[in-house]
């Protein structure tokens, strides 16, 4: 079972995938303001959430992760989860590269894919890989923050999801163009940002990039390590 969903205020993409027999359910990249939506969506598929995970420690949105958390808390035991080198004090767990998420048959690869951020993490089910912002439709993201390192996306993207199998479908967490969804074999092809350039070329062209600060860093990225939890004040 698989859902993917829209935040359409920071273009961010929430998914849900479960486990057809025993209904154990995972969601990636939930968004605090769309936290009804998926509790609704829980109960009418009939699912129990197994984990609540987060790629990254977001810039843009604050994660559901513990309001979903807190309002499933008299059912069957949830797990908030972030990569290791993210540093978020307000999981549950740091994910290392290679683990492996266990829900009801079904299991999720985790994959370390840093570079937008130092704790950035990809997940791998099936035929379907959840990139973050590592790698998105038409681009990457972008790593001027957060202990971002333009060399180390470049590495993570060409040695850790490129080397995929083409056809593994690529589902990233944010699109601002309306695409849901991409292919490996498209992206290793075709990515403006990565496709035939070299590891000091792609350091070239994000040094130059000169984007905007995100709008809501100073209040989604405190939020964010705490799982989701505002900040008082």
């Amino acid at each position: 079972m698989f859902r993917q969903l829209f935040d359409p205020t920071s273009s961010t993409y929430t998914y849900l995938l479960a486990c057809d027999r025993t209904r154990e359910a995972v969601l990636i990249d939930p968004v605090l303001d769309q936290h009804e939506r998926d509790l609704a969506l829980l109960a009418e598929l009939g699912l129990r959430l197994r984990w609540l995970l987060d790629t990254h420690v977001h810039a843009d949105h604050v994660t559901a992760a513990s309001q979903l958390k807190a309002a499933l808390a008299h059912g069957p035991a949830i797990t908030t989860a972030v990569g290791l080198a993210c540093e978020a004090e307000g999981y549950e767990r740091a994910l290392s590269h290679g683990e492996r998420l266990t829900f009801g048959d079904e299991h999720l690869g985790v994959i370390a894919t840093p570079g937008h951020t130092r704790g950035s993490m990809s997940f791998l089910w099936r035929d379907k890989l959840f990139t973050g912002d590592a790698l998105l439709i038409g681009g990457c993201g972008r790593t001027d923050f957060q202990g971002g390192d333009a060399g180390q996306l470049y590495d993570s993207v060409t040695q850790r999801l490129f080397p995929l199998p083409g056809e593994t479908l690529v589902y990233p967490a944010h699109d601002y163009k309306g695409r849901r969804v991409s292919c490996i074999a498209e992206e290793r092809e075709g990515n403006p940002r990565l496709a035939g350039k070299t590891r000091d070329e792609f350091i070239a062209l994000m040094a130059a990039l000169n984007l905007p600060r995100p709008r809501l860093i100073d209040i989604a990225v405190p939020a964010n390590k705490q799982a989701g939890v505002l900040q008082q004040g």
